[in-house]
């Protein structure tokens, strides 16, 4: 997701060094992180010396091997955008393969888990995850004419509205989200969880700003 600041500098420095760095980045992610069914690790290590990949790690998921799931929404609206930065289409590829097992996944409420491999019954959630799956949806399906992305984000934004507490009383909108499955801050609001909440609502009714 950071990765447009260096493909917007390449474009206003004419330096290509940006773009390439950036580009060899998602290249990494791709080849290392997303898995083949499309679920993410979060944390790749690499030797510092030879640069050779030795492991994943679980990162802010529940363990090793499953899916965090605000680290799968990363990699949905990231490589999309470098889709859009790049017009490559192996990124537009991993995008949407990453989309399909998220929409696999979501539940039939819409209330998206800390980490899609967690237990039943946990009641861990993130908000924040899916309001950034819904900005990747929707870029997605403005990428590819697939119905079946905006309707995904229209389903989450909708769970995620169910639960918003719009009292003037407190100072932000989504109430359940989840920093990292093993740290103590669950079902807590998250300042970007509002951010992309928001960008999501005005992605959904065509007044978008672009920032990325």
């Amino acid at each position: 997701m950071n990765l447009p600041l260096l493909y917007r500098a390449s474009g206003l420095t004419g330096d290509p060094r940006f773009r390439q760095i950036a580009e060899r980045h998602a290249e990494t992610a791709q080849k290392y992180l997303v898995r083949e069914d499309g679920s993410c690790a979060h944390i790749a290590v690499f030797d510092p010396q030879t640069g050779v990949f030795q492991k994943t790690l679980g990162g802010q998921g529940m363990k090793e091997g499953s899916s965090w799931t605000r680290g799968q929404s990363w990699a949905l609206y990231g490589f999309a955008l470098s889709h859009r930065h790049t017009k490559r289409a192996d990124f537009l590829a991993t995008a949407e393969r990453v989309a399909r097992n998220f929409l696999t996944h979501v539940p039939k409420n819409g209330h998206i888990p800390a980490d899609f491999d967690q237990p039943e019954g946990c009641g861990l959630e993130d908000g924040s995850a899916a309001a950034i799956a819904a900005c990747g949806l929707f870029e997605l399906a403005s990428l590819t004419n697939k119905r079946e992305y905006a309707e995904g984000a229209d389903f989450l934004l909708g769970a995620l509205a169910e639960e918003c507490d719009f009292s003037a009383e407190h100072d932000f909108l989504l109430p359940r989200c989840t920093v990292a499955y093993h740290d103590g801050m669950h079902n807590v609001p998250l300042v970007y969880a509002d951010y992309f909440f928001a960008e999501a609502l005005l992605k959904q009714i065509g007044k978008e700003t672009f920032l990325w």
